[in-house]
């Protein structure tokens, strides 16, 4: 008799078991599937840039789900896109505190996520604290090494403090040569270092550093034309950087600018004749005529003035052209 009690309130208690297990099971279901409904609303709300709304879905869905790492992502996303840099006020800094807070939790989640680094590194940089966005960004690099792109992303961010931090800016040139050294036969890396070195602010005050920088740029523009040797937007570039010196390093010699001037023009020459039909080339031969040639040698300006009116035409036309070309295809494509 009491083995039979026994045995019955065993049973009753595993059915009581098994009741609350499905009820929890159901209950957790239900959490996500409703998580779920207000993430999607969250994601259409963020997408459209209506950032104030998507917050209010965002925290609805991690109610329901508080371990849904992309909502905390987007959500610290979202407080990000309405933060104003340099804005001092109660309601900016609230935004602010909100949006570290929520990347914050995304990356304590999920310490591996790129993405998420990335989101929180950008914050840090924006709040212009380098320390803390440098940390993450080189974490970057740790986890993925062997993709490329990673290298510009910091490089750019280091880019960006160069006039700030004493060493930023060879930080920068070191993480575009790394890059290079790990794809050397990648023209484009050649192309993204020239466009570094062009990039760095001229200084009245050091001259000699600003025509090491333009002749380092077009060291690694040579390099690409080496890799590219018919390609024309490569012989365009050297042909700019060539034509930046004649025209912005008004210190040099007449006849050190006359150089630069006519090693652009033949640069830029290759580049038309390679492509008769890339517009680009005739805009640039117009601007070298006219402000540089024309000023360098003034006795031939009415000579070098026509040739500037003659290939800013031709570049109209060109362009004219092909944007007549772009809208029948978009016609076509209707049909």
């Amino acid at each position: 008799m009491f083995r039979k009690k026994t045995g019955s309130l065993w049973i009753t208690a595993l059915a009581l078991i098994l009741v609350f297990s499905a009820a929890g099971c159901e209950k957790i279901k239900i959490s996500r599937l409703q998580a779920n409904y207000h993430f999607n609303r969250a994601n259409q709300l963020f997408t459209d840039a209506q950032y104030r709304k998507a917050i209010a879905e965002y925290e609805a869905a991690l109610k329901y789900d508080p371990n849904l790492i992309q909502a905390f992502r987007f959500l610290g996303e979202s407080y990000k896109q309405l933060y104003k840099p340099a804005v001092e006020s109660a309601l900016n800094k609230d935004i602010e505190t909100k949006a570290l807070a929520a990347l914050t939790k995304a990356h304590q989640i999920d310490p591996n996520n790129k993405e998420i680094i990335y989101s929180l590194g950008d914050m840090y940089d924006k709040l212009r604290k380098y320390p803390e966005a440098e940390k993450l960004y080189l974490r970057i690099i740790d986890l993925e090494p062997g993709n490329m792109s990673n290298y510009y992303v910091v490089a750019e961010f280091y880019k960006r403090y160069a006039g700030e931090k004493p060493d930023a800016a060879t930080k920068a040139a070191s993480m575009y040569l790394r890059r290079l050294e790990a794809d050397p036969e990648n023209p484009q890396g050649y192309a993204y270092v020239a466009s570094y070195y062009e990039g760095i602010p001229m200084s009245a005050d050091n001259i000699n550093q600003a025509i090491v920088n333009i002749d380092a740029a077009n060291d690694f523009q040579d390099m690409r034309i080496k890799l590219q040797p018919t390609n024309p937007e490569a012989w365009l570039a050297k042909g700019i950087n060539r034509w930046g010196k004649a025209f912005r390093i008004q210190s040099l010699s007449k006849e050190q600018r006359m150089a630069a001037a006519m090693e652009a023009l033949r640069s830029v020459e290759k580049a038309r004749d390679l492509d008769p039909n890339y517009p680009e080339p005739y805009s640039w031969l117009s601007v070298i005529y006219r402000s540089v040639l024309s000023k360098l040698e003034p006795e031939k300006e009415a000579r070098y003035n026509a040739e500037a009116d003659k290939n800013i035409d031709k570049f109209q036309d060109l362009r004219k052209r092909s944007a007549e070309r772009k809208k029948l295809e978009e016609e076509l494509k209707k049909h």
